[in-house]
């Protein structure tokens, strides 16, 4: 059974064993392999360790008490589409995606999100990630594209938005066993 439950500050290295994880696996021939090398689970979990407990919503994914994965979202760092509020990450084990996980835990901060007051949410995504059919999946929008550095390298990377909140919340009932 998979558990969606707020994160805690004892989930941090859980988080960034996900996180570093599904980088290397996701980004592997996007993201130059030198700066995927690079990522550390222990410096991930101290990052994370203090993120937790800020303005942050984070949600993790578990089964039988191992975190596989999360969502953090918060207030729009960029206000693409006009957008308050903002999807920052999501992250599953390479063997955990696909099995609908994703969309429950985006379903758990748009509603973290509603209640804080946001309407709208937005999402960056690099351009060659593979996964970015699942924003539009979701009912997500196109808005726009820009660059950035990542490993010495230009990449593109694309927003997505959701101009209702209620859209993730109505499209995407949740029943699990």
């Amino acid at each position: 059974m998979i558990l969606i439950r707020r994160a805690e500050p004892y989930d941090a290295a859980g988080i960034a064993h996900v996180h570093v994880q599904s980088w290397r696996s996701t980004y592997a021939g996007i993201v130059p392999g030198a700066y995927l090398d690079s990522l550390n689970e222990e410096e991930r979990a101290e990052h994370w360790k203090s993120l937790l407990g800020e303005e942050l919503e984070v949600f993790v994914a578990e089964r039988e008490g191992n975190v596989i994965g999360f969502v953090a979202g918060g207030r729009s760092r960029d206000r693409a589409q006009h957008c308050d509020g903002e999807l920052y990450a999501i992250y599953l084990l390479k063997d955990d995606q696909r099995l609908k996980i994703g969309r429950d835990l985006v379903r758990e901060l748009a509603h973290a999100l509603k209640r804080r007051g946001f309407r709208k949410m937005e999402v960056w995504v690099l351009a060659k990630n593979p996964a970015k059919a699942f924003y539009t999946r979701m009912g997500a929008q196109f808005g726009r594209s820009r660059q950035i550095e990542i490993g010495g390298v230009t990449l593109m990377e694309s927003a997505y938005f959701w101009p209702d909140l209620d859209m993730v919340s109505r499209r995407y009932v949740v029943s699990r066993s």
